[in-house]
This record gives structure tokens, sequence and C-alpha cells, in this order.
């Protein structure tokens, strides 16, 4: 039985991966004009806390507002915030500066790609989530231009700190997908954590290294481009893999460095090459592919009682005792239905194919 829809398939997901997309590659140019020669470690920890104390102070103006339209963090949410937090905001960008300093820069820029392709293994094959031919050249034509886009005219150098570079990429791709597992909670609450204690962990490393904080202007400015680029960025990263998975969401988030380069040219000048013409070709063509991906088949969906921010579309046909703004947020129940319609691994679609 097939049933009305309000809006495209494609929304809010799409236009909110590519948003994240946009904000995260404007942050390499923008650092680059502002914090030249400074401390890495200090750089990243800047960024972070920006986005961490922003998300917070934002928290807070919104108070209860926000929490109402929004599921809260449980117990049983903790673990999974927390490995989410150890993986990506801690083990992964000391593993990075670390790789940094025993490997070329050409090198590690090739690699850090490797972070959409874990990102998008591990949902595949330890999640299962569905994949088909059309969407596996899409992912691969995307990352096949963040890789030319990336490289120097050198190959990736084989020594360990290629292999520390690679895992901390790894450690990113395990973050994106335990993320997901709590991606029904209030995002700003997961990107306000983990900016914080990203922030904190990164500039404690550069003090103990002896790096020293920058003047204030540039402080407060590093922090108005670690909100944007970092914090909302997460933010709407996180929502996306509520309707997206976490697969495509990682795919659409590798267009970052293009976008990255396209800023660059704007910003600061750089020329406009055949490599990165040829990289948006490719990129042009995997999110081609992704946008006319339609997922559609009979599906069954099992009795599920869970809380998440929702409105009363077909999935959530339920009674409230008096009037209620949307989106909201409360424990509610779904019955068992079946029915066939335009679909992504979102909140609701998480079932197996045959």
């Amino acid at each position: 039985m097939s049933e009305p829809h309000s809006h495209s398939h494609l929304w809010p997901g799409v236009p909110l991966a590519l948003g994240s997309a946009a904000l995260f590659g404007a942050t390499p140019p923008l650092s680059k004009l502002l914090l030249n020669g400074v401390n890495p470690f200090m750089l990243a920890g800047l960024l972070y806390l920006g986005a961490g104390l922003g998300l917070a102070l934002y928290r807070l103006l919104r108070g209860r507002q926000a929490a109402a339209g929004e599921a809260q963090l449980t117990a049983g949410d903790i673990p999974w915030l927390a490995l989410a937090i150890g993986m990506g905001g801690v083990i992964a960008p000391v593993l990075l500066m670390f790789g940094l300093t025993l490997n070329t820069a050409s090198s590690s820029a090739l690699l850090l790609n490797l972070e959409g392709l874990a990102t998008m293994a591990i949902a595949w094959l330890v999640y299962r989530e569905n994949v088909d031919r059309r969407l596996l050249f899409g992912a691969f034509a995307i990352l096949a231009g963040a890789i030319l886009l990336s490289w120097q005219g050198e190959g990736v150098a084989f020594n360990r700190g290629a292999l520390i570079v690679a895992g901390a990429c790894l450690a990113w791709g395990i973050d994106n997908n335990f993320t997901r597992r709590i991606s029904a909670t209030d995002p700003v609450v997961i990107a306000m954590l983990k900016g914080l204690v990203a922030g904190v962990v990164n500039v404690g490393l550069a003090l103990a290294g002896g790096a020293l904080f920058p003047p204030a202007s540039v402080i407060a400015a590093t922090a108005a481009v670690g909100f944007f680029g970092i914090g909302v960025s997460l933010v709407m990263f996180i929502v996306a893999l509520r309707h997206l998975g976490t697969a495509r969401t990682g795919a659409y988030y590798s267009l970052a460095p293009f976008i990255g380069a396209l800023l660059a040219i704007a910003i600061l000048g750089d020329a406009v090459t055949l490599k990165l013409a040829a990289a948006g070709v490719l990129m042009g063509v995997g999110l081609w592919l992704h946008l006319s991906e339609r997922h559609e088949h009979e599906h069954d969906h099992e009795e599920l009682e869970h809380e998440h921010s929702h409105v009363h579309d077909e999935h959530h046909q339920h009674h409230h005792d008096g009037p209620v703004s949307e989106p909201h947020s409360h424990w509610h129940r779904h019955a068992p239905m079946r029915h066939r319609h335009p679909h992504y691994p979102d909140l609701h679609h998480r079932h197996g194919h045959g």
C-alpha cells in the first residue's frame, strides 16, 4: 500500500549533509588566514573549543525550548557518546598530529581521504546498511575526486607516519558510526560535548609541548570559525545521519575538500587548475548518482518504541491529549505496518535486504 508523502525523501538529509560539508570545507582556508605558524595542536584545540563553547551558549540561551524539541541523552547513550568522543575527539586528532610529524604533507593529504572510505566500509560491512551499485559507484567517484584533489605529484609513503595517519582516519570512521547510534538524541548536546572534550585535550597537548596562546583577537576569530566550521557543521552532520544513515552522509561529507578548494580560490586567490576541474567532474558525477538514487520497495516496520524529534507523518500516527507544536520529542510507539515508498536507512528504515 502506497501512502502520500509531504516531502521528497531527499529532504532534509541531503541538504544538511551538503551544508555540513560546505561549512567544514570552509574551515581550512579560513584557518590559514588566521593562524599561519601556530602550533597545530593549539589550532585544533581553539577550533574545537570555539565549537563547544559556542554551542553551549546557544543551548543556554534556548534553554527549555531547545530541550522540548529533542530527545535527551539517557544512561544507555553515554557509552556510545564516550566512545565517539574518545575516537573522534581525542584519539584521531592526536594520531593525526603525530602522523604528520613522521610523514610528508602530500602523503598525509592523500591518506586523509581514508576517513570517508572507513566511514562507509564500517556502515556497509558492520552495520549492514543497504548499498547498491549506483551508490557504490557514486561514493567512489566522490572519493576519487577527493584523492585527485589531494594529489601533489607524490604517492603515499608507506612508513610509520602513514600508518598513524591511516589509524586516525579509522578512528574518525568509527566515531561517525558510533555517533549514528545516538543520532536520535539532541545533536547540539552531542556536538557541544565533542567540541569541549576535543578542545581541552588539544589545547592541553599544545601547552604541554610549550606552545603559547595567540593574541586574543586571533583566539576570538578562530573560535568563531570553529563554531560554524566544526560546531554547526557537526550538528548538521548528526541530523543528516538520522535521515540518510552513515554511509550516504559520509559520502556527501567527502565533498568538503572540493568546497574548501573553491573557497581558497575565492578567499586566498589560489589558481584554478586542471586537477581541480577534473576532481569537480568526478565529484559531480558521484553527487548526481547519489541524488538520483531511488531506493523503493515494499517493506515491513516491526513494532518499535523510542524517542526522537518528529512530526506526525505517515510513520508517526499517534494521539496527544492536547495541542502540540511540531517538531516535538517524546517516547512513542510505532505499530507494525507494511508499505512502499522511497527511503534511506534512517531511524525507521534499518531493515535487512534479501
